[in-house]
């Protein structure tokens, strides 16, 4: 089937979809990459239009396909370590004051892949004399999702892994696999992986010391940022620590943190 171009109501309707489903404010320069992802999924399933398209995920006999079309318009790039500044903060400012009686929680909000994920468990496996820790994983697309628990990944991807913990946390692949590095069993299954959507209310996650959230608001406008980050403050302890990415902003929203540096927040003491 040759391309389908959207018209201009018919991208109007994806704006509302993506805003409504995923919280993501698509730009008017964003029309080539709906019509790039979702142009498959027309000829997959026949269609000639995008309004038939769009009429067939929003019926509610349709959430497999629905969930299809939103991770196909989430972009997750990612890659292990990145922003290292938010991960020498975790070891030289936070984890030092760990106490061993409370068990620490991590969550990684927008986890994509799983690579900042694994991050988090290296550097609690390597630093905290104890294993009363854990880290919780989320994203919106389960098909992210898939490939984090799997925790394969190309050799490439791995560049940003300091050489001890490539030694003592990952297993080069042989044979068909020679390009490729798995993160070892027992890390694997300190983690723990979940879809979740930050725009709906939370599910009972408990309460967390750190979270991860970074280098997904630039895809929310203010209100939605507003919302998102009053549920993820419900989730920090008093005393506890949000992270967004340097690419992020919260200025013109209001919020109960406390900045203490550069894309670091703190929740208020009780």
């Amino acid at each position: 089937m040759d391309s389908i171009t959207i018209s201009e109501a018919e991208f109007a309707q994806v704006r509302e979809f993506a805003l409504r489903e995923a919280g993501i404010s698509l730009s008017p320069a964003k029309k080539s990459l709906v019509m790039g992802r979702w142009n498959k999924r027309l000829a997959h399933h026949g269609l000639a239009s995008y309004s038939a398209y769009l009429h067939m995920i929003n019926d509610e006999s349709e959430a497999d396909e629905r969930q299809i079309s939103i991770d196909l318009l989430t972009t997750n790039e990612t890659y292990f370590f990145r922003e290292p500044k938010h991960f020498e903060f975790l070891r030289d400012t936070i984890l030092p004051s760990v106490n061993a009686r409370e068990r620490f929680r991590v969550w990684s909000a927008a986890c994509s892949t799983g690579e900042e994920a694994y991050s988090i468990a290296m550097l609690l496996r390597h630093r905290l004399a104890h294993d009363n820790w854990e880290v919780l994983g989320t994203d919106l697309s389960t098909r992210v999702l898939e490939s984090a628990r799997q925790g394969l990944y190309d050799t490439q991807r791995t560049q940003g892994i300091p050489d001890e913990y490539l030694r003592r946390f990952c297993l080069k692949g042989t044979g068909p696999y020679a390009e490729k590095v798995l993160i070892d069993r027992p890390l694997r299954e300190r983690l723990q992986f979940s879809q979740l959507n930050l725009n709906e209310t939370l599910p009972r996650l408990g309460v967390f010391d750190v979270v991860f959230l970074r280098n997904v608001m630039i895809y929310f406008d203010t209100p939605t940022k507003a919302a998102v980050v009053a549920r993820i403050a419900t989730c920090l302890r008093p005393g506890g620590y949000l992270m967004i990415g340097h690419s992020d902003t919260l200025n013109g929203v209001a919020h109960p943190l406390t900045l203490v540096k550069t894309a670091i927040f703190r929740k208020p003491e009780a």
